[in-house]
């Protein structure tokens, strides 16, 4: 295994439109990344450029000790999982896990050696002697994975490699991939669209849009300190509700005008977030996750406020309601806001009803029901604020923020 840093990595094609820009990350040795973004983002292009499919346009490429820029892709060492398996359906699955180190002229005997070795890691022995078409979706996944994990590399690049899976098994193989790298601690770089995967497969994430690094973090990290509209927006499952509200204080008492709705924010705010001071009187952007939003009816006995609206569907999950409802106060309309909305088929916010949707997340005891009217307790320690021309999350003060922003952007 080992290390694996971009620095500075672009990639302009021809007709002068970048893909990727200024990429800086280091991966450690036995590290699994994510690399994760809308549709277009890039992420895919940055993961050719260290498999050597693409060519890097400025920057520098370094696996292990080596600068790679110029190193042809069969010499860098990496081994590639694809969004299709791309098996040898002719080929058995002793014979396309061991395809490579045929190729490479390997002792038959070393050969026998490891493909055994890989496929009793992969739960694939009993399967050896068949053919891909006989084999199951994850099963071919899992042959393709033994192609790479076979040849023993410093690194193992995987693009997308459960998009092809039902929902169900997309979750076994979310596991089994995390078992398989831990058991292995080769260096991984994952690139997945889907959110969800991200969160519970890297020890560290890593967020682009329009092919700039927006923040890389732990999962948990990047959930509860997301940088900007952009991270806060895309990480979370339902996604964060975003709401456009004025801040006013009164000495170090602070309110938060949601449309018609003033809702007190917590003692003590303006002392964690001091950068909030420079707010007063003006507009920003909230950040409220689902689960911060719960029925009043049966929310705890602690500080936070009272929203009051119409349902307007709730969705049963068995063990949580989403909750559907609207305020009338002003949707967040960004840059960021926009491409988030893009990437969920929206190509634009929705201007014909008023107000912003709000996705809560209940009990499944709650009464909710559609079309009646609905009391929704917001815990005001959990809200995320957000410069509204910027999309930079406030935080500490002015010099604080910029700092952390730096860290967290540039890892």
């Amino acid at each position: 295994m080992a290390q694996v840093r971009l620095a500075g990595v672009s990639k302009v094609y021809p007709d002068g439109t970048p893909a990727v820009q200024s990429l800086d990350l280091d991966i450690a040795e036995g590290e699994f990344l994510v690399l994760v973004g809308p549709s277009g983002c890039g992420k895919t292009t940055a993961l050719r450029m260290i498999a050597g499919l693409e060519e890097i346009s400025s920057g520098a490429l370094v696996i292990g000790e080596r600068t790679v820029n110029r190193v042809p892709a069969r010499d860098r060492d990496v081994a590639m999982v694809f969004q299709s398996y791309a098996l040898y359906p002719h080929l058995s699955v002793r014979d396309n896990i061991g395809f490579g180190l045929q190729l490479r002229r390997m002792p038959k005997a070393e050969i026998a050696r490891r493909v055994e070795q890989t496929a009793a890691t992969l739960s694939l022995t009993d399967h050896l002697d068949r053919r891909p078409r006989n084999l199951s979706g994850g099963q071919r996944q899992r042959v393709a994975m033994g192609r790479a994990i076979v040849r023993q590399p410093q690194a193992f690049l995987m693009d997308e490699p459960l998009s092809n899976l039902d929902a169900k098994l997309r979750v076994q193989m979310r596991a089994e991939i995390s078992r398989i790298q831990r058991a292995l601690g080769v260096t991984t770089v994952y690139v997945t669209h889907d959110q969800i995967e991200a969160m519970t497969l890297g020890d560290r994430v890593a967020v682009m849009k329009r092919g700039v690094l927006q923040q890389v973090a732990p999962p948990q990290e990047l959930y509860e300190r997301p940088a900007n509209l952009f991270v806060a927006g895309f990480i979370g499952s339902p996604a964060m509700n975003l709401v456009s509200g004025r801040l006013e204080l009164d000495g170090d008492a602070a309110t938060l005008t949601l449309g018609s709705q003033i809702v007190s924010l917590p003692p003590g705010l303006l002392s964690q977030r001091p950068a909030l001071r420079d707010y007063a009187g003006r507009d920003v952007a909230v950040g409220i996750r689902p689960e911060a939003l719960q029925d009043a009816d049966l929310a705890p006995d602690t500080e936070g406020a009272v929203l009051t609206s119409v349902t307007d569907l709730v969705e049963a999950l068995g063990s949580e309601l989403l909750v559907h409802f609207r305020i009338d106060a002003t949707p967040v309309s960004t840059d960021d806001t926009k491409e988030l909305a893009r990437d969920t088929g929206v190509d634009q916010l929705d201007g014909a009803t008023p107000g912003t949707a709000m996705i809560a997340r209940f009990s499944p005891r709650s009464r909710a029901t559609e079309g009646a009217q609905l009391r929704v307790w917001l815990d005001t320690g959990l809200l995320y604020f957000f410069d509204p021309e910027t999309g930079v999350a406030i935080r500490g003060d002015s010099t604080d923020a910029v700092r952390h922003e730096k860290e967290e952007i540039h890892g």
